[in-house]
């Protein structure tokens, strides 16, 4: 039996997934988690064969969960069970570790063909993925788009209004904050995209359309 760790942070998901993967006979599903943190732990607790991992979940994302799974079991396969089909997704998903890349909208016989060729050592692409990855093949992989999602709300409005060559004085009026939090803030962002000065982030914000965003809706 293949022994399968369920990670999507939606419960009805879940179960459906435990309803169909239970009733081959080749799988056998022993837990599930709802977000990468918790993937994490239950890896190292319940020992599963394979990681049936979702992308887009809180606390901890799965292109993150998979990267530090990979990281302490580098032989456990992942495979990616998820709506997102995005270049970046793909890419870091892959970069991360993972041994496959299935969307949701996958049918039930697919999706445990996946599971055990997997465990046999082949690869699952999704064929709307893998025109993707020919893409990237082809004119380079985009880069990743996980570290500006460990911005909050708030540093990517900063982000946005630095990016737009204002100071940290005007950026402090806009706002209605004072000049010493937005200082905080920029120290924060620099520090959360690896980068050494407002330059190198106002090129990153301008990559990913983080200028211009709606300022109202920003608390």
């Amino acid at each position: 039996m293949i022994r399968v760790l369920i990670v999507d942070d939606q419960t009805i998901v879940c179960e459906g997934l435990k309803v169909v993967l239970n009733a081959a006979a080749t799988i056998e599903t022993i837990g599930t988690a709802q977000n990468g943190e918790q993937a994490v732990s239950l890896v190292k607790s319940l020992q599963p064969d394979l990681v049936l991992m979702d992308l887009k979940m809180p606390v901890v994302d799965g292109v993150s969960a998979t990267r530090a799974i990979k990281a302490q079991h580098p032989h456990l396969p992942i495979l990616i069970l998820t709506t997102y089909d995005q270049d970046e997704w793909v890419v870091d998903a892959i970069r991360a570790g993972a041994s496959g890349y299935l969307l949701k909208d996958t049918n039930s016989e697919d999706i445990i063909a996946a599971i055990e060729g997997t465990i046999a050592g082949k690869t699952h692409i999704d064929p709307l993925v893998a025109g993707k990855l020919f893409n990237v093949v082809r004119h380079g992989a985009p880069p990743s788009v996980t570290f500006v999602e460990l911005l909050t709300q708030r540093e990517r409005q900063v982000l946005s209004l630095l990016a737009s060559g204002l100071t940290n004085a005007a950026i402090a009026d806009r706002l209605n904050l004072s000049e010493g939090t937005i200082r905080n803030h920029v120290t924060s962002i620099l520090a959360k995209l690896e980068v050494s000065d407002r330059a190198q982030a106002t090129a990153i914000a301008w990559r990913y359309g983080l200028v211009g965003m709606d300022f109202d809706s920003v608390n």
